[in-house]
């Protein structure tokens, strides 16, 4: 059954799912979320303060730790079967840490907030553990390669895994039998992988919907030469853009444009991943390892210092073992579950999205691992880039014509039809959960398909010409807006559990610093040899 069409694999899926015994499958798949958010001042310029004590030390925090900038917080939830509950743990987070920030508040788009200069992004300080500088000298690695303006960008990270139990379900559909556990472990990861392309063919849809960075602080760019138009004097946009997050903005680096990573097979994703980790680059090998202090200046020469380097809308993941690189723990074990790495902030939103965005995406990654997924070739993967590029730069544009095989197909056209092609699979999950939500979702945002002005791009640039604002100024407002309502006292119960995290954190960190028993040369090289 392995040729079976796309819409055929999905029905077959779905009239298994919705049998009595199998439904309850959808109602367990398990999510988390990873959300960044630039600390800055009361007029919407950077934060210079280090990383609040009062969160704990960002280097061991489960929950809220920070990304490439000392000031660019990131907030980690734990594994949740409910979006709801994903989200609630998300604004607790979120509240706690307004309670420590003093002052300053969390910026809530993902184009950065006022920057005055490169310099002015303080790169995240880990402390004195080997496993610290790993991280902080990584950090310097990104500032030498692309600049430090990019990687001050904001966005949300969406861990989706599938339920344990749907696995077998799926393998005899597919190949009329029970599995063996040792084809298991590779149907797993190879239906992921066709989740994965099935989600880069389709991802210019969650652009349209969800993009909402349209426009910039001038101040991100610098100087920089680029194609966006002025708005104001401090506003550059382009009309009908969806998400400049996601274009190569800022991207001083050509080094990885050429980097053509292989979704098809788990084999060829490691074999091509694993070639840029372990190649050298002239250019990086000239910039050197070292200054003339003996500092570090990148981990390695490489043409990616370690995987996380490589930039993509969706990675294929697993928890590594005490000691595993991410390869090698996908290598070993398989793919556990996919990261959505391609959500803008949306600033109207205190927490950067809402539930109906969840369930949504719930149904469009469901729908992506349930039809079936040839392989990208040389071709596909052209179109791919050519319709995800298409959408970021003028998304809304009227007519806007997208490459859908040979042929063209306006975006509006296909995104309706998309949307349709998962309306069943919306109603076993609802069916599932015993409500409407997930239905209530696809309702929507195809709404936004029918009237672009419906969509957080258009309203980040209708609010700004309605109020005669800057994009600086618009966010700075939104930001005083979240601040109060995310300032809501918390339980006093609640307070003491997220001090006693913050504690334990700290106590972790200094407990690393002291057992350390090798020298950062040495902890490095033998981290290298792995």
């Amino acid at each position: 059954m392995a040729n079976t069409t796309s819409s055929s694999r999905l029905q077959q899926a779905l009239d298994s799912l919705r049998q009595p015994e199998n439904l309850s499958l959808l109602a367990n798949i398990q999510r988390g979320i990873e959300k960044e958010g630039l600390r800055c001042s009361d007029q919407g310029v950077i934060s210079q303060k280090p990383h609040p004590k009062g969160l704990g030390a960002a280097l061991t925090h489960e929950s809220i730790t920070t990304d490439y900038s000392e000031a660019l917080l990131e907030f980690i939830t734990p594994v949740f079967n409910s979006a709801h509950e994903a989200l609630a743990y998300l604004e607790i987070a979120h509240r706690y840490t307004y309670s420590q920030l003093d002052g300053e508040m969390i910026w809530p788009s993902s184009m950065p907030c006022i920057l005055q200069g490169e310099m002015s992004i303080p790169i995240a300080y880990y402390g004195d553990s080997n496993l610290g500088k790993l991280k902080h000298v990584y950090r310097h690695g990104l500032w030498h390669r692309y600049g430090r303006m990019m990687q001050c960008i904001s966005g949300i990270h969406y861990n989706v895994s599938m339920p344990d139990e749907l696995w077998p379900l799926l393998f005899e559909l597919e190949h009329q039998r029970q599995p063996q556990d040792h084809e298991l472990k590779d149907f797993i990861s190879a239906r992921y992988f066709g989740l994965i392309r099935n989600f880069r063919r389709y991802s210019w849809l969650l652009l349209y919907l969800f993009g909402a960075s349209p426009a910039l602080c001038k101040s991100f760019l610098n100087g920089e030469d680029n194609e966006l138009e002025a708005l104001k004097q401090h506003t550059l946009h382009l009309p009908y853009a969806t998400s400049l997050r996601m274009s190569d903005l800022g991207y001083q680096n050509s080094a990885q444009s050429d980097l053509m990573v292989c979704y098809n097979t788990l084999d060829n994703y490691i074999k091509t991943l694993g070639k840029a980790v372990s190649d050298p680059v002239a250019a990086y090998e000239e910039l050197g390892l070292q200054d003339e202090h003996g500092q570090y200046k990148q981990l390695n020469t490489n043409l990616l210092q370690i995987e996380n380097e490589y930039y993509s809308d969706i990675r294929p993941k697993r928890v590594a073992r005490n000691g595993e690189k991410p390869l090698e723990a996908l290598a070993n074990d398989g793919v556990e579950y996919i990261e959505v790495r391609s959500t803008d902030l949306n600033p109207f939103m205190p927490l950067g999205l809402d539930v109906p965005q969840l369930q949504f995406m719930d149904v469009f990654v469901s729908w992506c691992l349930l039809q079936s997924s040839d392989d990208i070739d040389d071709a596909e993967y052209s179109r791919i880039q050519n319709n995800q590029h298409k959408t970021v730069m003028e998304g809304r544009k009227p007519g806007l014509m997208l490459e859908r095989g040979d042929d063209q197909v306006s975006l509006q056209q296909w995104g309706m039809a998309i949307i349709e092609d998962m309306r069943e699979l919306a109603s076993v999950m609802d069916k599932a959960r015993g409500h409407t939500f997930h239905t209530d979702a696809l309702n929507q945002q195809k709404l936004k398909l029918a009237d672009s002005s419906l969509t957080p791009s258009a309203q980040v640039l209708t609010a700004m010409q309605e109020q005669d604002v800057e994009f600086s100024e618009l966010t700075r407002q939104l930001a005083q807006q979240h601040r109060k309502t995310l300032s809501e006292p918390l339980a006093k119960e609640v307070v003491a559990l997220w001090k006693n995290k913050a504690q334990a954190s700290l106590q972790q960190q200094a407990e690393l610093e002291a057992n350390d028993d090798v020298s950062f040369d040495e902890y490095l090289n033998s981290y290298l040899q792995r």
